[in-house]
């Protein structure tokens, strides 16, 4: 799409020292049959991240590569730079499939009554090299109080509803995706599935959710209360497994 285009979709990359991936990330969101506006938001990164930026600082509409308050603050600081009507994020070492953002905006353009609309991912282990598809599920209360069934970088939001809600929960660390997800839904109703693989999310052990699975638990929990009123059996039972087997399984998968 031409530059002369006004932007449809407002992207924010937040980032940190995850230049290795940056490329993979940019070009995919820059293939995308869309004009969009990309706002790169790196918290100081000090690997060869600059260097990516550099090379494709024509392309983005802003960035900038300083420490800030974190990455869900980096997300709403970028999405508040922009101005296209649909807004957001993909995490630097994720990436977007070809018309993946196209098929999510369709389908919102025939439906303006829906606040956001999700797709299918697949999450790529960088060890084992291999794609399994990422747990997706056809939208309900009942299954998003069992467990996030929406994948994060397969989602579109409208801008407006995204500023009624006033963007994701900067006090929250890993779960803001999650909290934003019910945020919306209790606002403005169901979200729609759009039943297409959309991106591709990167798993490797420095990933946020593998290396801090405690709080990530702690936190989804306490969002599932606030949101759902009560919280499932499962979140306690399953803990264990989830919170301690997969630590010591993916910690022995790295060390071998």
């Amino acid at each position: 799409m031409g530059s002369y285009e006004a932007p449809v979709i407002t992207i924010v990359i937040p980032s940190l020292n995850q230049g290795k991936y940056l490329e993979q990330t940019l070009s995919s969101i820059f293939q995308q049959n869309i004009p969009v506006e990309v706002f790169l938001m790196d918290g100081g990164s000090s690997d060869e991240t600059l260097k990516v930026i550099e090379k494709w600082s024509s392309s983005l509409a802003g960035w900038r590569s300083y420490p800030d308050k974190g990455q869900a603050a980096a997300i709403n600081e970028g999405i508040s730079l922009g101005s296209a009507p649909y807004v957001c994020w993909i995490n630097s070492d994720d990436w977007v499939l070809p018309k993946g953002l196209l098929r999510l905006w369709r389908d919102l353009e025939l439906r303006p009554n829906v606040a956001f609309a999700y797709g299918y991912s697949k999450n790529y282990n960088e060890d084992t090299k291999k794609f399994v598809p990422v747990w997706v599920e056809q939208f309900s209360e009942k299954r998003l109080a069992l467990r996030c069934i929406i994948s994060q970088p397969s989602t579109l939001i409208r801008r407006e509803a995204w500023n009624f809600v006033g963007g994701v929960n900067e006090d929250l660390i890993m779960v803001f995706d999650y909290d934003l997800w019910w945020r919306l839904y209790k606002e403005f109703g169901s979200p729609i599935l759009v039943k297409k693989f959309i991106s591709i999310n990167r798993v490797h052990f420095e990933t946020k959710t593998n290396k801090n699975r405690v709080l990530h638990y702690r936190e989804a929990m306490s969002i599932v209360k606030k949101h759902h009123g009560t919280l499932p059996l499962k979140w306690t039972l399953y803990k264990p497994y989830s919170v301690w087997y997969k630590f010591v399984k993916n910690f022995i998968n790295v060390i071998r």
